[in-house]
């Protein structure tokens, strides 16, 4: 999605696995950073419960290299958010070392903790972030990785109270909305 006016900023929009770019936090903060003047870059996949268990992170990173870089040969960009939701932080992990994003600004949404090139890369980053977990996201909140990423000035930390995998409170369609807002408003605020 660009914008018809030339524009120096870009944000890359990594989704997860299930939790596609027309999932609400996803589509929010894409109409977020498009209002803001960014051209928004999604970068689309979808895993099968098979193909995610033998999945080759360096490979799925290299090849969602591929796609930005094939997607943004033409322009030239100079501001730069990368926003990553689950698997897609997986990818992002390894994009952080780019010569392109040196700079840019990161947003991880319910990043896999449990997974190590994850978690060193959140901890050893020298990328401004903003990260938000759920507390009740039994595949990815680790309370003593969570202890271990407060050391990094570079992270602004949050947790949703009660909140799930997709940052939701179960059966609870109308505080969920709420939350949404809220995580919205932080990632704007970012």
């Amino acid at each position: 999605m660009s914008k018809k006016k030339e524009t120096t900023n870009l944000v890359i929009v990594l989704p997860g696995a299930g939790y596609t770019t027309q999932a609400p936090l996803l589509h929010f903060t894409t109409g977020l950073f498009y209002n803001k003047g960014f051209d928004v870059l999604h970068i689309n996949y979808i895993f099968s419960r098979k193909e995610m268990s033998v999945l080759n992170e360096r490979d799925f990173a290299r090849d969602v290299q591929q796609a930005i870089d094939n997607a943004i040969k033409d322009k030239k960009y100079s501001n730069y958010y990368v926003v990553a939701k689950s698997i897609g932080t997986k990818a992002l992990s390894y994009l952080l070392d780019h010569t392109m994003l040196k700079d840019a600004k990161v947003v991880w949404l319910t990043p896999l903790l449990q997974n190590d090139v994850v978690f060193n890369a959140m901890v050893n980053s020298d990328h401004k972030g903003l990260c938000i977990f759920g507390e009740k996201d039994h595949f990815c909140f680790i309370v003593e990785r969570f202890e271990k990423l407060k050391t990094n000035q570079n992270l602004i930390l949050k947790v949703v109270d009660g909140g799930n995998h997709s940052l939701e409170l179960d059966k609870e369609p109308i505080t969920s909305i709420e939350i949404l807002k809220s995580v919205i408003s932080d990632i704007n605020e970012f």
